[in-house]
């Protein structure tokens, strides 16, 4: 079972209007459901929302507040789901789409709220829109709404630039054109299953408009955002110039990450969370270089929490975890907006864990006083 308890503490800004200052997100606890090993609803051996459904009663009874799932969506699972086919089909594994909405139904009668994870940086390579620019080949719209480019060299066969996955090698997989012949490449910051997505195509952006109002109309309560600093690449796709990228995400700014253009497609979605009744919220699952940086995706505009990857990267010693708290509430407030306490989630070694330097003793003790710091 995977879980994440994400409490807010903040004091607002001097000077915002009252209705900024409230909101239940503000100080609440959030509880990950990593759904595929949660709880096992009908006997198969993998978690389903079934299965989480009947055990919302536990999770009321602990006393959160909201429950977030994970990628229940059509998927080939070649990332735990963060490859997605289909963002309106509940995928076999996990049930189907009444399950969802009897899911949501149980939570609301308990007093919880749901987030749903969304996905808006890549598809899986099995989505339709995916195939369909397969088939159509260069200078198609259907190949507009994914970066694909031609190669460098000769004959194009080298990658368009020298980004590198986040998964390791080159952010690049080249394809075939419909003849079979060698062809453009396209970005995948991540597995070469899940193709980035091109957000300056107005089709992208209507279409995930309409996703998000899909899973609003059926009533979950918001949205973390995976990826939510990567949706916008630097013009031009310019090189870095060095390898071993992967390992500075959270210390600069590169050309694939923490662009400044993010913060209008968050503010369009704040504007489009607004239009519906019940404090519907938004999560930004954002890695940034500094607590100010990080800052920028709550303002009173944007979105309504970022995750604090700052604190879940600090080492277990007091004087460093007392600096990330201060910058912390310090950057946040500054904005209006409540500080997160994250410890753990799926993509993350437990806390348990890395707490215990080889002592899974030490790592328990450590564990259960950095969730009381956390709760506190």
């Amino acid at each position: 079972m995977t879980q994440e308890l994400t409490p807010s503490l903040s004091e607002p800004a001097a000077g915002l209007p009252a209705s900024s200052r409230t909101g239940w997100w503000r100080d609440a606890v959030i509880y990950q459901v990593y759904v595929r090993s949660f709880a096992d609803g009908d006997g198969d051996g993998v978690g389903d929302l079934r299965g989480a459904r009947e055990r919302l009663p536990h999770l009321a009874r602990l006393g959160v507040d909201a429950v977030w799932l994970t990628p229940f969506y059509a998927s080939p699972q070649a990332d735990g789901g963060y490859d997605v086919a289909d963002y309106r089909v509940v995928d076999p594994l996990f049930g189907d789409l009444d399950d969802a909405r009897e899911l949501i139904r149980a939570a609301h009668g308990l007093g919880l709220r749901v987030i749903t994870d969304i996905v808006p940086n890549h598809t899986s390579d099995r989505h339709d829109w995916f195939r369909q620019a397969l088939r159509e080949g260069p200078g198609s719209p259907a190949r507009a709404r994914y970066l694909f480019r031609p190669g460098r060299g000769a004959s194009g066969e080298l990658p368009p630039n020298d980004w590198e996955s986040v998964f390791g090698g080159p952010a690049w997989t080249r394809t075939k054109n419909p003849d079979g012949t060698p062809g453009e490449w396209y970005l995948h910051l991540f597995a070469p299953e899940q193709p980035d997505l091109n957000w300056d195509d107005p089709e992208v952006r209507r279409e995930f408009d309409a996703i998000l109002r899909f899973w609003l109309d059926l009533g979950v309560d918001g949205f973390r955002i995976d990826v939510a600093h990567g949706m916008v690449k630097a013009a031009g796709l310019p090189d870095i110039g060095h390898g071993r990228q992967a390992e500075l995400i959270g210390n600069q700014v590169l050309p694939f990450f923490d662009q400044d253009g993010v913060h209008e497609i968050h503010r369009h979605w704040r504007r489009l969370l607004d239009s519906y009744g019940g404090d519907r919220i938004g999560v930004a699952e954002a890695w940034a270089p500094s607590p100010e940086r990080l800052a920028l995706y709550v303002r009173p505009d944007e979105l309504h929490q970022a995750f604090n990857f700052q604190f879940l990267k600090s080492p277990w010693e007091p004087g460093a975890l007392r600096t990330v708290v201060d910058e912390s509430l310090r950057a946040t407030g500054s904005v209006g907006a409540p500080t997160t306490w994250v410890l753990s989630n799926h993509d993350v070694v437990r806390h348990t864990t890395r707490y215990a330097d080889g002592d899974p003793e030490r790592g328990l003790r450590r564990a259960r006083a950095a969730a009381l710091l956390m709760l506190a």
